[in-house]
């Protein structure tokens, strides 16, 4: 029995294997909302025979976004436009659905990565951004504008406004976004909060935000909704942000009722020295798993389904999620169910498909044509 293609309850929503289609920001959305784009990429990928689907990280304001391209739910338009293409893919999918809440601080108003991903100046499209201190992402970059207390209460009040909008689309799982150098990772790290108030020095002062943004999220919601965290454990650079302050983080964030960490690293500073290699934050979550007891999401170079499932039967994580790798391979739990003795779920016009020597590979009786 595969343990990546066993059922895994996560509060009240049940996965029907441990495999998570990430976040992945795809840069082309107009004016934050939704369009034909998502349709046919959110439509593949809900079809793909994962136990959970994310829906890209999703801009609390326009002014979270880290392009002009990003998804938002911060308008009646934005969550119009997305419960447009849900609401299209659930007529064919039961896969439950989640959402990566966000804010990118001082890595907003930033091109598309095919276009470089620089810093727009305000000239030339781009905006001010804002930011825990007045301290640019990269040398030569305009700073951003240190948050004041109203700056933060409007931030809260922002992302429980989200929460609610993705509750009200029936989106099952809520995902905050406190990893990759964006506003609440920003908070985090000592590289990039210089505040001398409450919100910056110590852990705990620096962990503040971040929390107070979890709390506001939950009480925007029922009490059975799922929230969890997305968080980088390193920061890949001598005096950041590392595992220990973040294993701390986690748990605090298990006393404020976070039912899951999806743990990945670094994005904070262009100074981060990454070691890669297949799995190489694996070990990460295994830790925070193993310190907190918090269901954990392992991340990073995961390409394989022998890796896959080694990474879950052994404890090192609950569920593993997939990036390029299933974007490149949309079907890549139905390949993996193949190899590990599994099953997936499948769109009825697909079960032609299964090969003659994977009859139970969709859990249905392989039919005939006339």
């Amino acid at each position: 029995m595969s343990t990546l293609f066993s059922p895994f309850s996560l509060g009240t929503v049940t996965l029907r294997n441990r495999i998570v289609v990430s976040p992945m920001c795809q840069y082309s959305a107009e004016d934050g909302q939704v369009g034909d784009w998502h349709m046919m990429h959110l439509g593949g990928l809900a079809l793909s025979g994962a136990g959970l689907l994310f829906i890209e990280a999703s801009a609390v304001e326009a002014d979270g976004r880290i392009t002009p391209g990003d998804v938002g739910l911060y308008s009646d338009a934005t969550e119009a436009a997305l419960g447009k293409v849900i609401n299209a893919f659930r007529k064919y999918s039961k896969i439950p659905v989640a959402i990566q809440l966000a804010h990118a601080g001082r890595k907003s108003s930033s091109r598309a990565p095919w276009e470089g991903g620089q810093l727009i100046p305000i000239g030339e499209g781009g905006w001010q951004t804002e930011a825990p201190s007045a301290v640019p992402h990269a040398e030569g970059e305009h700073p951003p504008t240190a948050l004041d207390k109203a700056g933060l209460a409007r931030l809260r009040d922002a992302f429980a406004e989200s929460a609610r909008r993705a509750h009200r689309l029936g989106i099952e799982v809520i995902e905050l976004h406190a990893a990759h150098g964006y506003l609440l990772h920003q908070f985090l790290s000592p590289l990039a909060n210089k505040r001398d108030d409450e919100y910056g020095g110590s852990l705990e002062n620096r962990m503040r935000f971040p929390l107070e943004v979890f709390d506001a999220v939950r009480a925007a919601l029922p009490a059975d909704k799922v929230v969890g965290m997305r968080v980088s454990a390193t920061d890949w650079v001598a005096g950041g942000w590392d595992l220990e302050q973040c294993t701390a983080f986690a748990r605090a964030l298990t006393q404020h009722g976070c039912r899951f960490i999806d743990v990945s690293s670094g994005g904070v500073s262009p100074l981060q020295q990454i070691s890669l290699g297949p799995g190489y934050q694996v070990g990460f979550a295994e830790h925070i798993r193993k310190e907190t007891g918090m269901p954990t999401i392992a991340v990073g170079l995961i390409t394989e389904p022998e890796q896959a499932e080694a990474i879950v039967a052994s404890g090192q994580a609950d569920m593993v999620a997939l990036a390029r790798a299933i974007l490149y391979d949309p079907h890549w739990p139905w390949h993996a169910a193949a190899k590990l003795g599994g099953t997936v779920e499948a769109p009825q016009q697909y079960w032609r498909s299964q090969p003659r020597d994977q009859k139970a590979l969709f859990g249905n009786t392989l039919i005939g044509q006339r």
